[in-house]
């Protein structure tokens, strides 16, 4: 099925884990992909859709500084003409002790996660309001934006934040057809739950290299971990016409693990 042919789809933090997956849902649905990361394996990415028939250009720059990031949607533009949906998906989490926590460990957290997702989604909406024809702004939280966890403060701030940050953009753009929603991924398989195991299984109780995850899946409804795929699902249905009146809603994507 072809829902995003003619669509040009923005996703940063697209070099990996959920954001490759999401990226190679929407170049099997027909979208025009801009995939950007900030290291150079995201040029690997736009070349795997390329060879597997899509069409994508890649984009190595920095969400938290806002010349990098309008370069990144006039590079949109430049190769496909628009922006249609906009996936602000970069993220970056560290684990400790809050005595040991760094202020610059804060500080980037919060630029990344936060910071990153305004200046994505306000060049973004600026693209959307030039073209007329509305759009999809689509943010990633985490489940810690519902409930926050033991040795990231910074983290659950941050993902909160972006909570209330889809709330408010929401409402200001409804009238030009353009939504903005969020989703919040559980314990998915991927580099960055690789590293939470580790890190938190070490402070916890010094868990061997699987057993924490092991544990805290047993703990999922579901029973399993999440994958790329399962969030890709729901984000390509957020940016569909199926979605047109969903606004300013956060969802989750964790098998259950935390229901409202």
């Amino acid at each position: 099925m072809q829902r995003f042919e003619k669509k040009t789809v923005v996703i940063t933090g697209a070099s990996r884990g959920i954001g490759a997956a999401i990226a190679k849902r929407f170049a099997r649905e027909g979208a025009n992909l801009v995939v950007s990361a900030n290291e150079e394996s995201v040029h690997g990415v736009a070349e795997q859709i390329k060879v597997d028939g899509g069409k994508s250009v890649s984009f190595v720059g920095d969400v938290t500084d806002k010349a990098s990031v309008k370069a990144l949607y006039d590079a949109a533009e430049q190769a496909f003409g628009s922006v249609d949906v906009s996936i602000q998906n970069a993220g970056v989490i560290t684990i400790a002790r809050i005595e040991e926590m760094s202020e610059s460990e804060w500080d980037k957290v919060m630029a990344v996660n936060t910071k990153g997702v305004f200046l994505c989604a306000q060049e973004a909406i600026a693209r959307m309001r030039k073209h007329g024809r509305g759009g999809r702004i689509i943010n990633t939280a985490s489940g810690q934006a519902r409930d926050g966890f033991i040795y990231t403060p910074h983290y659950a701030a941050s993902k909160m934040g972006v909570v209330g940050i889809t709330q408010s953009l929401a409402k200001e753009v409804a009238i030009e057809n353009i939504t903005v929603n969020a989703f919040c991924p559980g314990i998915i398989e991927t580099d960055m739950w690789a590293y939470n195991d580790q890190a938190w299984g070490k402070l916890l109780g010094n868990y061997g290299p699987g057993e924490l995850m092991r544990e805290w899946v047993d703990g999922i409804p579901m029973k399993r971990a999440g994958s790329g795929e399962d969030v890709a699902g729901l984000v390509t249905f957020l940016a569909s016409d199926d979605a047109a009146y969903i606004t300013g809603q956060t969802i989750n994507v964790d098998g259950g693990l935390i229901m409202s």
